[in-house]
């Protein structure tokens, strides 16, 4: 009997000592399972306001594999909006071109194929050879191009990435971050049309010949996750599996990144549930229209002495579901007296919204028409008619 109360004193004390670490250590073990990821990286954001919802190991400088390919096609949507080309323009492969490895819709030298075959097998295949094609006709050759890469993400004040070709194959010297790819994302988002490939699980190529190619999207969760409509995955040894993701619910567009996860599975199942959990947690509330007149700009020396000023783009409220936009303060600044010659699409200012005196929401303002110098018979009966009016 005192052999047994020895042992029940001795397991009571056992348990006391090791019963709240033993706890603390599953509970530790938990947090940790919730939070595993095998990638390196990751990022949320909201694409009008850009707002980061979530982020880890964001800044940190990785290989982006054919994730590069969101640059070149904001390159491509520039050069189209600008119309610099055209959809319909014909670009003529290159024994280059058509030597790139990797990912390819197998174009051949000499064949030639339209701006709008080669942004399907950029945005839904992810051919190497077709960007290298397209890189080639915007800019003269690949080197110009990825120069042009450069610079745009110089613009984008990108201060982590560095591009050495337009197809994300492996090289020295070639890096983006988590942070950095969303950047880019939410510009390309801005031209509505690219979801018009990025979004399609599959296509042709060379449709009515011998030689039809069928696109199947590398992006899955297209088929799979409740309004995904982009933009691109990207996979080499050194990268691992990535995924710049775009979906959009109830008006709003998240953009998630995740870089270095050790399988496609592993990549697609986290993507998901950042978008889920951004979706489950935000809303955003349009507060003006893009285009939207909010101020009348003076415009010194200008062939017209007044320039509508517009919101470049809808200005947008991020809010967390429960939370009510209340007390905002709206207010359009202007950078003073607009200087002519000035063209259409300068930024002006910025419509603020402040709410309790914090900044929570700022729209960029532009310039709706283009004012030339005015000339100097203009300025003289412009000064001549406020004398008489005297």
């Amino acid at each position: 009997m005192k052999a047994f109360y020895t042992w029940f004193i001795c397991t009571v004390l056992l348990f006391a000592i090791m019963g709240p670490a033993g706890i603390a250590s599953a509970e530790t073990n938990k947090a940790n399972d919730d939070n595993k990821s095998s990638a390196r990286s990751a990022i949320v954001i909201e694409q009008e306001t850009g707002d980061i919802l979530y982020q880890r190991n964001a800044d940190k400088e990785l290989p982006p594999a054919s994730m590069t390919k969101v640059m070149t096609l904001l390159l491509i949507f520039k050069a189209l909006s600008s119309h610099q080309i055209s959809l319909n323009d014909k670009v003529s492969v290159s024994e280059h071109a058509a030597s790139m490895g990797g990912s390819q819709v197998f174009l051949e030298p000499g064949e030639t194929m339209t701006v709008n075959e080669m942004l399907k097998a950029i945005a839904i295949a992810s051919g190497n050879d077709a960007s290298v094609a397209m890189a080639e006709f915007i800019a003269g050759s690949e080197k110009a191009f990825v120069g042009q890469m450069n610079q745009e993400a110089k613009q984008l004040g990108l201060t982590h990435t560095h591009f050495e070709n337009p197809t994300g194959l492996p090289v020295k010297n070639h890096y983006t971050t988590a942070h950095d790819m969303a950047i880019m994302a939410r510009a390309l988002a801005g031209y509505e049309k690219v979801f018009g490939y990025t979004s399609k699980y599959e296509d042709y190529l060379r449709e009515n010949t011998d030689q039809k190619f069928w696109l199947v999207n590398t992006n899955k969760l297209i088929k799979t996750y409740p309004g995904a409509d982009g933009m691109k995955t990207g996979f080499t040894n050194e990268a691992k599996y990535c995924l710049t993701a775009t979906a959009k619910r109830n008006g709003m567009r998240v953009i998630a990144v995740v870089m270095g996860a050790e399988t496609p599975k592993e990549r697609n199942k986290e993507v998901a549930g950042l978008m889920d959990q951004a979706f489950a947690t935000y809303t955003t509330k349009k507060l003006l229209d893009k285009n939207k007149t909010v101020a009348i700009a003076n415009v010194n020396k200008g062939d017209h002495g007044k320039v509508p000023v517009v919101t470049e783009k809808p200005a947008v409220l991020l809010l967390k579901k429960g939370d009510h936009a209340q007390g905002l303060e709206k207010k359009a600044e202007l950078n003073g007296t607009l200087q002519a010659p000035i063209k259409a699409g300068t930024v002006v200012g910025y419509y603020k919204i402040t709410q309790k005196g914090q900044l929570i929401s700022e729209t960029p303002l532009i310039v709706k028409e283009t004012v030339k110098r005015a000339s100097w018979w203009q300025l003289f009966k412009r000064v001549s008619g406020t004398i008489l009016t005297k």
